[in-house]
């Protein structure tokens, strides 16, 4: 098995502050047609729809959709009130005098007031500005940077989200988002702006091996860019907002933690890269999961699908159900931690069940480095190790958890490095390994050509090498 790791490139625009607080967020429409099933979510167009099974994994994508809210105007407390929410974001100036003044005075009157949080109609509505919370406060910074995204070709149609990377219109959306989950290769795309701006949209780059797609908004300017948080920086427990449309319920937030930031998942795509599978043989003597990964909306497809991808993901329990695909997951601080892309279900539950605290989102210097790479090139790169790996539990003797090299490939990275047959790799680049699917995840996380240390265990004793990953073809 081959595995991915990241390497960091040049940091995608950031919004500043004062951006954040001047504009609206972006948010996705709802689906066309809804399947039973998490967060993505597309339906034929014409034509009978087969009966969903529940033999596979489904993975959802999370669509996000415009959000209308109000905020008071007012003095004296109200004001006092307002800065401190602006200070839960950025430290006290977060969204900035312009949006200060919008939010105390921009009002009509009364006990609500509007906060204006981009051009034209869209709002953010606050009933108290005297107890505005943390989420207020970072809603109304995130929401300006996402939009919705509608996909459409002649059999099928769908709708996600996604988030914008420049003020030119290039956005960071999932690659079964854009394809309607591996079904479509030239999909119509149709994007709605926050304040409700329609924008035509062209696919700059798709890159299935990890679900990240990069579209590009006709002549759209002025946008806000989400400001990327660092994923490394992240500990268990830290403060997750979700921004999506479930159940096409556009501008819908819900808060939770990062439950946990690094576990590895295998999902059925149908957009998988042909042959990534075969890198990972299936070993013997594991056990069946009790869980469902599912890419909303997606669970036909997914059934269908032969191939599967392995990609690493930050855990949160922030509720994600049908429609929140491709949509942000931010911190505190309203930057983008992660672009939500699966959640599990019990593989016992109908096709009717939505979260159950389990959801999951690509880490944002994940995405990052692979958005890059997609503007530069039109393709994302990912790391090849040069071996096949089982998990270590699998086979007898071994007295470690960790990924089993079965074989190693001649004049490959793992070859270079002296791994042999035998070794259990238990960790990559500093991430914990437990299993086969988790080194995977890893290695094509990971930049082709990049450095990558990894750590093994053979003979009992532990050991470290230091490699060049190849190229994933």
């Amino acid at each position: 098995m081959s595995n991915d790791s990241g390497t960091p490139i040049p940091p995608l625009p950031e919004r500043s502050a004062a951006d954040a607080a001047a504009q609206s967020g972006h948010a996705n429409s709802a689906p066309t047609s809804q399947y039973a099933a998490p967060a993505y979510s597309t339906a034929p167009v014409q034509g009978p729809q087969p009966a969903p099974t529940a033999t596979a994994p489904a993975y959802e994508w999370a669509p996000q959709s415009p959000v209308k809210k109000k905020q008071k105007s007012g003095t004296g407390s109200k004001v006092t009130a307002l800065f401190l929410a602006a200070a839960l974001i950025g430290g006290g100036a977060g969204f900035g005098g312009a949006w200060l003044g919008n939010s105390v005075f921009g009002g009509s009157g009364g006990d609500q007031s509007t906060v204006a949080t981009g051009s034209g109609s869209q709002n953010i509505t606050i009933n108290n500005p005297d107890d505005v919370n943390e989420t207020a406060a970072v809603a109304a910074s995130a929401l300006p940077s996402v939009v919705t995204i509608e996909a459409a070709s002649s059999s099928a149609g769908g709708s996600g989200s996604g988030v914008v990377l420049s003020e030119d219109g290039y956005v960071l959306t999932n690659t079964h988002v854009v394809t309607l989950g591996g079904a479509a290769s030239d999909a119509q795309l149709r994007v709605t702006a926050s304040d409700g701006t329609l924008y035509d949209a062209t696919i700059v780059g798709t890159d299935p091996t990890y679900d990240l797609a990069v579209i590009k908004l006709e002549g759209a300017s002025g946008l806000t860019p989400m400001e990327f948080a660092d994923s490394s920086e992240l500990n268990v427990g830290d403060t997750t907002v979700a921004i999506g449309a479930p159940m096409g319920l556009s501008n819908t937030v819900t808060t939770g933690v990062i439950s946990n930031l690094n576990r590895s998942i295998e999902i059925a795509s149908s957009a998988a890269p042909e042959g990534d599978e075969a890198e990972d043989p299936d070993a013997e003597g594991g056990q069946e999961s009790p869980w469902f990964f599912d890419l909303p909306g997606q669970e036909q497809q997914q059934q269908q699908s032969t191939e599967s991808i392995k990609i690493a993901v930050l855990q949160t329990d922030a509720a994600i159900n049908p429609g929140n695909s491709g949509g942000a997951l931010v911190d505190g601080e309203g930057r983008l931690i992660g672009i939500n892309v699966a959640i599990a279900t019990a593989a016992t539950s109908s096709e009717e069940g939505g979260s159950i605290g389990l959801g999951f989102a690509i880490p944002s210097n994940i995405a990052e480095r692979i958005a890059n790479e997609i503007i530069d090139t039109g393709a994302a790169s990912h790391g090849l190790l040069g071996a096949s790996v089982a998990p270590s539990s699998s086979i007898e003797g071994t007295t470690t958890t960790g990924a089993y090299v079965a074989e190693v490939v001649g004049g490959g990275a793992a070859e270079d490095a002296g791994l042999k047959e035998g070794d259990v790799i238990t960790r990559f680049n500093g991430v914990r390994v437990n299993d086969a699917v988790d080194l995977t995840a890893q290695v094509r996380a990971a930049a082709a050509e990049s450095r990558a240390t990894v750590t093994y265990v053979r003979d009992g004793e532990e050991n470290e090498a230091e490699l060049t990953l190849g190229t994933l073809e």
